[in-house]
């Protein structure tokens, strides 16, 4: 009499929470791959981007210093600057993302990136990480620059590290902002238009140029409501020594781009129709 084998015990096709999250994240990195091998191609685009806040130092950050126009206390008015030039620059790269969804809708290439296994929350985050890379490129040039103009930077290797992950934290929110207007507006050319009308809002809405105590009291308000803003106050604590809310900007920053992320990845399949 033979006896029945027990049957081998069912092995679910979900995935684990943990394994979920590995997959994720190594379709974040493929599309930031992706997205940086483009640069390769085109290093020039941020020889020609470093140009803006190259002169915003050298000029603006210069005159000002010697005009002692704007109190910033004892701390020396280009000292003052760079973080807000280093989170200009990084601000201008990355708003202006949604650019290349349009053209990869026109392509066709969107459209087959969404009919892969990739979730989109990884498509928009790989894009959003790529432009805080290319962000951090920069910013090493900007870095340059400030340290040759006898800035008092930080060579603190955590710090400096702290100084990247707000740095491209900021990237992300700001590109996957891009991705959301690009998601409304549909074309590239009204994107253009809305990209140019908010950017000098959102850096001269900021702490970037002179300090909050400065601005008249509904300034003060769409400061505080500005992420810009927070990620200052942050790459100035880490960069230069100056009192920051570290918990708060990270806090800020995190949330913002978390929620970004998800309003892109849910605007995306309405550039593919």
């Amino acid at each position: 009499m033979s006896v029945p084998l027990a049957a081998p015990p069912a092995v679910s096709a979900d995935p684990g929470p943990l394994r979920q999250a590995r997959i994720l994240a190594a379709r974040v990195g493929a599309m930031c791959l992706v997205e940086l091998q483009k640069l390769r191609r085109d290093q020039t685009e941020l020889l020609t981007r470093a140009i803006q806040p190259a002169l915003w130092l050298l000029i603006f950050g210069e005159t000002f210093t010697r005009l002692r126009a704007i109190p910033t206390g004892s701390t020396p008015y280009l000292d003052y600057l760079a973080p807000g030039i280093l989170a200009q620059s990084a601000l201008f790269i990355s708003i202006f993302y949604g650019i290349q969804i349009i053209w990869e809708r026109d392509a066709g290439v969107l459209a087959k990136l969404l009919v892969t296994p990739t979730p989109r929350a990884a498509l928009v985050a790989g894009k959003a990480f790529a432009a805080g890379v290319r962000a951090l490129v920069q910013a090493l040039m900007v870095l340059i620059l400030a340290a040759i103009l006898g800035v008092g930077l930080t060579v603190n290797p955590v710090k400096l590290l702290a100084m990247a992950v707000v740095l491209v934290l900021g990237s992300a929110f700001f590109c996957c902002l891009s991705i959301v207007i690009a998601g409304i507006v549909l074309s590239r050319e009204r994107l253009m238009g809305i990209g140019q009308a908010i950017t000098m809002p959102l850096f001269f809405g900021s702490n970037a140029l002179y300090p909050v105590d400065l601005m008249p009291s509904w300034l003060k308000v769409l400061s505080h409501v500005n992420p810009l803003s927070y990620q200052v106050d942050a790459l100035r604590g880490l960069l230069i020594g100056t009192p920051a809310h570290l918990g708060l900007d990270f806090g800020v920053l995190a949330a913002a781009t978390v929620a970004a992320i998800a309003v892109a990845s849910a605007l995306l399949g309405r550039l593919a129709r």
